[in-house]
């Protein structure tokens, strides 16, 4: 399995829109970050969890030409904006893209991007398959998916596990009925946001006790603001198992 971390930074992505701090004038590519998301082609399949509004992007800078579904943590813009463009891979594939979500996700979809499920529908746009998902595992193109139910301040949010790997981003809380899902993981990517703290966010220091409690053998922290420092400048302070993840980082498991 290869998991190419596509995006890495928050909502407003990295550097900030009129933003002059040394993070957002960094020259850096490592400070470089567009909206959260991952990539993972896993026995010839290849899957995206979240589609943000730079997922377009994200597909032409890793030359990705194949995607075989769509899987969703939850419905912020942030993670759903860019859905539009899998038209591409409908066009190149010549079939509907699955994409999976819970039920509030797929509501949102409904409602943002009417236009799809019109009953008279204009040529080109999406041609989507949705599948509900809950919290219980699933199977696409024979990979099981183990959703982990975690809290956003008060809304639910799904990360996921695929073999001894775990992607959990947008994340204040992570109830411990959960977290016995995170145990002996390989490779643990994680939300991590800023310094301070943060009312939906875990900040730097609630992240490495996170990590401090499951133990995975590495962890790259994601969704990171310029308020969290430099890229060099935070890896200087960092445990060896735990690292910042930056656009384009491949992680091979």
């Amino acid at each position: 399995m290869i998991v190419t971390l596509l995006g890495t930074g928050t909502s407003s992505g990295v550097p900030l829109i009129g933003c002059s701090c040394d993070v957002c004038r960094s020259l850096d590519y490592r400070d470089k970050r567009l909206r959260v998301s991952i990539h993972l082609a896993v026995n010839g399949h290849h899957f995206v969890v979240d589609t943000g509004p730079d997922f377009r992007q994200q597909m032409l800078r890793e030359g990705i030409s194949q995607l075989d579904a769509v899987i969703f943590t939850h419905q912020h813009k942030d993670h759903t904006a860019g859905l539009d463009d899998v038209r591409a891979f409908n066009f190149l594939q010549q079939r509907d893209m699955p994409v999976y979500g819970r039920a509030e996700v797929l509501e949102q979809i409904h409602r943002e991007f009417e236009y799809v499920f019109a009953e008279h529908r204009y040529p080109g746009i999406p041609r989507l398959q949705l599948h509900e998902i809950s919290n219980t595992p699933f199977e696409v193109k024979g990979v099981t998916f183990i959703p982990i139910d975690v809290l956003h301040h008060k809304l639910p949010v799904f990360g996921f596990r695929v073999n001894n790997f775990a992607y959990v981003t947008d994340v204040n809380h992570i109830a411990e009925s959960e977290q016995h899902k995170l145990k002996g993981l390989d490779v643990l990517v994680l939300g991590a946001l800023q310094r301070d703290q943060h009312i939906s966010h875990y900040s730097l220091e609630q992240a490495l006790g996170m990590v401090e409690r499951l133990q995975p053998k590495m962890t790259y922290f994601t969704h990171v603001s310029h308020k969290m420092g430099k890229h060099g400048d935070v890896e200087k302070e960092l445990p060896p198992t735990v690292r910042l993840g930056y656009d384009g980082l491949k992680l091979k498991l």
